[in-house]
């Protein structure tokens, strides 16, 4: 089967590798439908992030049929059409219970890896996969595009909202327009805020952040963007802020811009050396986030909002690419090209 594999950073290609098969009793194979790249699996393609060379692709969100089960597998069947969350939680541990599969406490392998492949092993899959209604025919591309949002960015960005405990009526800062950051200004307002103010300095992504509500943009970065949240919040702050971006600057910028008591939801994959809590100590802010439940959120919330129309996601897939171009749609990322490149499977 054809596989994306990472060459070394600044390079990725399609080779071809074995098809996975079932390995224990909770697997599922998944033919892949659809994949894409996502902002982390650019840490190593920049090389940010060490990685080995030529070794599996990070890809962690598709869609897909699931073709073969384990014995262990109950809740879905092969034809079926699903949602193959980038977590895998077990549904019954105290995490999961709690809605934080993310840290699902009876599964150490409870990440999704080589999804931008034609099959996909799916571990732990017989909570964790999201059934979708019908066949892949039934539904647009552009239905296609939300689901696979669903996949990852979509439940992110609501997981930074949910952290952050946006509320209705609350002013909301998310720090960060990459694909997870304006899924969390839909979020925010599938929430109830009534301020929505996003920091964002790309034309392109402004545009689709008013589309899904956001009531502000800010373009400036560091004290000069604080200074623009004080004089949006009559200089209170934030009610929440939605951290989705992971490096020092944003983490500082987000513990800046909370009011007294705030919450900043931080989802952005940590890209930081340290954060200096002692500032918030004073202000009581606190700091929460982490793996989104991405299961839990589909399952409860996200997948009926898409399939109702009430939120359209996959609109943070703005090019897309065939598997075999996966190194443009990577290069297309990097370059500021594309907010979220869809693969076509």
């Amino acid at each position: 089967m054809k596989s994306t594999v990472f060459i070394k950073p600044g390079e990725v290609a399609v080779e071809e590798v074995a098809k996975p098969t079932l390995q224990k009793d909770d697997d599922v194979i998944i033919r892949v439908l659809n994949a894409c790249v996502c902002g982390s699996d650019l840490w190593a393609y920049n090389g940010v992030n060490e990685k080995e060379a030529h070794s599996q692709n990070n890809g962690h969100e598709s869609i897909g049929i699931v073709e073969e089960v384990g014995n262990d597998i109950v809740t879905v069947k092969p034809g079926d059409f699903v949602i193959a969350p980038f977590t895998h939680g077990c549904g019954h541990c105290a995490a999961c219970i709690a809605g934080y599969e993310g840290g699902c406490l009876n599964h150490d392998d409870n990440f999704s890896n080589g999804n931008q492949a034609e099959y996909v092993r799916y571990q732990h899959a017989d909570w964790s996969l999201v059934k979708i209604p019908g066949k892949p025919e039934d539904y647009s591309q552009a239905m296609h595009k939300s689901f696979l949002a669903l996949a990852d960015v979509m439940p992110t960005g609501y997981h930074a909202a949910r952290t952050a405990r946006v509320k209705p009526g609350d002013t909301v800062v998310v720090v960060g327009d990459g694909a997870v950051g304006l899924c969390g200004v839909i979020s925010a307002k599938l929430r109830g805020a009534k301020q929505i103010i996003i920091m964002s300095r790309y034309e392109k992504r402004q545009k689709l952040a008013k589309e899904f509500g956001a009531t502000h943009v800010i373009a400036e970065r560091g004290d000069e963007a604080v200074e623009k949240v004080m004089a949006l919040t009559n200089n209170v702050g934030a009610d929440a802020v939605l951290e989705c971006v992971g490096t020092d600057l944003s983490t500082e910028t987000a513990l800046k811009v909370a009011r007294p008591g705030a919450t900043v939801g931080r989802v952005g994959l940590p890209h930081t050396d340290h954060v200096d809590t002692n500032a918030s100590f004073q202000k009581n802010v606190a700091l929460a986030g982490g793996p989104a439940s991405v299961t839990t959120y589909d399952k409860g919330l996200l997948l009926n909002a898409v399939l109702n129309g009430d939120i359209n996601p996959g609109k943070v897939f703005d090019q897309s690419f065939k598997l075999d171009d996966v190194n443009q749609a990577y290069k297309a990322m990097q370059d500021r090209k594309a907010i979220k490149s869809f693969l076509i499977v």
